[in-house]
């Protein structure tokens, strides 16, 4: 049974091995170039005290690979689930050669057991390696992302670590389990796309915040979490607006960020302008034949008490919230697989 499921599957697995040998070779080669390149920027920027300008323009160079290798790794779990897990069970019930394995004394869930355990641990170890090679080469990367594209952050957060593994298991799960209901091969290879992807939308946006209570707190104004001053054409005092992210703590995810006054009244945030009353025309705040000399105005803003209050997960919880997350699919991958085992012996003939 175990001949006939590999004979059955080999050339899909064929397939993807090549695809991440490709991708490891690429990355293998390019790898120890980029750490080189991050130490001797590292080195020259401390000396000058250009950290910051370093990290734009390295980041910014290497930002299109950076979201390629993201991407390769988000999408493979789907594609798993798609052409792995959904067709698994269901092109067998369609052609009805699942009658024949059964006659042959091999039992439903003996047959069950070794198409999900051979597919399931083929797809785990993929997406595991997958997703390890990656954050390996994307060390650097990470280090100097800007904050939208930190590690803590949705779009990179689930690209990195051992989360993968979590998914592509529970996506081969979720395809047999949708496979099994439904029995026509396209129709489930849609549905458990649709599926998976709300899934993992909806995990950034409803349940990742909320695995550890968010760390709230009260920061001064700065270059940090600030992205600038201007003047308004009517020159009622000048005009900012709060970056997600918080001074102290480079890298951590931002839920909220929100201006405060000095009575602790919320004036703005997530990024909108607001106006502070600052004369612009005199004192640390005018331009003075240029544009407003920052560090002056953001002592005499900071002076009269504004604020941001911010909620966030700092970075030092990324290890924590991978192993939560990964357990939580392991759950949900160990729900569906009972479920399957119920399918297969009271509904599927």
């Amino acid at each position: 049974m175990i001949w006939l499921t590999w004979r059955q599957f080999r050339a899909s697995a064929a397939l993807t091995a090549a695809a991440l040998a490709a991708l490891t070779a690429v990355l293998a080669l390019t790898g120890p170039g980029l750490s080189s390149q991050y130490a001797a920027g590292i080195a020259d920027c401390v000396a000058d005290d250009t950290c910051d300008r370093f990290f734009d323009v390295f980041f910014d160079h290497n930002q299109l690979a950076f979201l390629a290798v993201s991407l390769v790794v988000l999408a493979l779990p789907a594609l798993i689930g798609l052409f792995w897990g959904a067709p698994l069970i269901t092109r067998e019930l369609e052609t009805g050669t699942h009658l024949l394995v059964w006659s042959q004394s091999v039992t439903r869930v003996r047959w069950l057991t070794i198409k999900l355990g051979l597919i399931g641990l083929t797809a785990m170890t993929a997406a595991c390696l997958c997703g390890l090679v990656v954050t390996w080469w994307s060390g650097p990367l990470d280090k100097s992302a800007v904050v939208d594209l930190a590690q803590m952050a949705p779009l990179v957060f689930g690209a990195r670590g051992i989360v993968p593994v979590g998914y592509a298991a529970f996506a081969v799960v979720l395809g047999v389990t949708v496979g099994m209901l439904v029995r026509r091969t396209l129709p489930a290879m849609a549905l458990t796309l649709a599926a998976f992807v709300v899934i993992q939308l909806a995990m950034p946006l409803l349940v990742r915040p909320h695995l550890m209570p968010p760390v709230t707190g009260t920061f001064e104004l700065g270059h940090a979490n600030i992205g600038g001053i201007s003047l308004p054409a009517d020159g009622a005092g000048i005009q900012i607006s709060t970056e997600p992210a918080v001074p102290g703590h480079p890298g951590a995810w931002v839920l909220s960020s929100d201006l405060v006054d000095a009575s602790g009244r919320t004036i703005g945030g997530n990024g909108q302008e607001t106006t502070i009353p600052v004369s612009s025309t005199s004192g640390p705040c005018a331009p003075q034949g240029g544009p407003p000399n920052e560090d002056p105005c953001w002592a005499e803003i900071n002076q009269l008490g504004y604020r941001q209050r911010a909620s966030y997960q700092p970075l030092e919880r990324f290890w924590p919230f991978q192993w939560i997350e990964t357990g939580i699919y392991a759950a949900l991958a160990l729900g569906l697989t009972g479920l399957c085992f119920w399918l297969i012996r009271r509904r599927v003939s």
